[in-house]
């Protein structure tokens, strides 16, 4: 386990000492893992590359590694799991594929197949156990909706809903499922970048939509938001930059007080490219990418480079307090916070 303390003295909200440790649940799994789902304390689901499913039941101790029947070449870049049995995932390219377990990932049910050559997903979020909705990138200049209301057992194409055209070069990322974030009531922001950066944000289970700039770092293919999360409907945070320079910190996290409408840079940025970013509570955040970890506990507007391992996806527990990292070569770290 590493143990790193800091204290900077010259801000104020830093003279409290905190402790942050790492403790490695599993790793060298011949996988990238990005798609992360942490149910409870004592349940996490992973997905990645080759085809590959994680779970653990007992907070990190064991895990189970799984490959669904047919779907072993897949990249699962998006996973939601609703307890110890169900889950749901999502793969990159094409055919796109959504497949769902009931039985703790030992069968896979196959409830979506898109054979277009330029169909992409990119990650999905669940407003309740029954009502969620994935995107993907344009074909056609239109951002690609999916909604489903029982479960995941059938999806809706609902990308008409969104009337406005994305622009040439504008998409998605798939980094680590979160650039769409879910909120109850029907409230979904989903991020796009590369040419262009936008926040687009719907208050009506995604039947109609605003849109709203995003001017983080932005104009090439490989920059934009990689990550997203909001606290409630006013707060949240926007992560990325460059995921090919991923040291420089110029303008890759951003926070927003009005549910997205305007976004502005905090004082301190992070310490390079994030590719996932988390509220741990109203104040305490987390951010990690390929070049490391950082910690703000002023709601965004500070940022502490805490680790320089490589991670690409980072979440809080859904009921509870685990904090977990997934990354390459089937890493999975427990963040504990002190």
């Amino acid at each position: 386990m590493k143990k790193l303390i800091w204290c900077l003295l010259l801000a104020p909200f830093f003279c409290a000492a905190q402790s942050y440790s790492f403790n490695p649940l599993t790793e060298n799994t011949k996988t990238s893992l990005r798609g992360l789902s942490v149910v409870s304390d004592q349940v996490t689901w992973v997905s990645g590359s080759n085809g590959s499913v994680g779970k653990t039941t007992d907070g990190g101790k064991t895990w189970q590694w799984i490959k669904p029947k047919g779907y072993e070449k897949l990249d699962f870049r998006d996973i939601e799991a609703f307890d110890d049995k169900q889950a749901i995932i999502v793969n990159a390219g094409s055919p796109a594929y959504i497949l769902k377990t009931l039985d703790g990932g030992e069968s896979w049910t196959e409830h979506y197949k898109n054979t277009d050559t330029a169909i992409f997903l990119d990650g999905l979020g669940f407003w309740d156990k029954n009502q969620g909705i994935i995107f993907g990138d344009p074909i056609h200049d239109k951002m690609q909706l999916l909604k489903t209301v029982d479960a995941g057992k059938t999806w809706m194409d609902i990308s008409s809903n969104l009337k406005l055209p994305l622009a040439k070069g504008e998409a998605g990322f798939a980094a680590s499922g979160t650039t769409i974030k879910t909120l109850t009531g029907g409230k979904v922001w989903i991020s796009s970048g590369g040419a262009v950066s936008n926040i687009y944000y719907s208050a009506d289970y995604g039947k109609s939509w605003k849109v709203f700039k995003c001017p983080i770092w932005q104009g090439e293919p490989t920059t934009g938001p990689f990550s997203m999360d909001f606290y409630n409907a006013k707060n949240g945070v926007v992560v990325g930059g460059n995921y090919v320079q991923d040291k420089i910190n110029t303008n890759n996290v951003l926070i927003t007080k009005n549910g997205g409408k305007t976004w502005q840079k905090p004082v301190t940025p992070v310490s390079g490219y994030r590719s996932g970013v988390t509220y741990i509570n109203a104040k305490t955040l987390v951010a990690t990418g390929t070049s490391g970890t950082d910690v703000s506990v002023d709601g965004g507007q500070n940022w502490k480079h805490i680790s320089d391992k490589s991670f690409n996806a980072v979440q809080k527990a859904k009921t509870g307090n685990m904090v977990i990292l997934a990354g390459e070569k089937g890493s999975v770290y427990q963040l504990i916070l002190e």
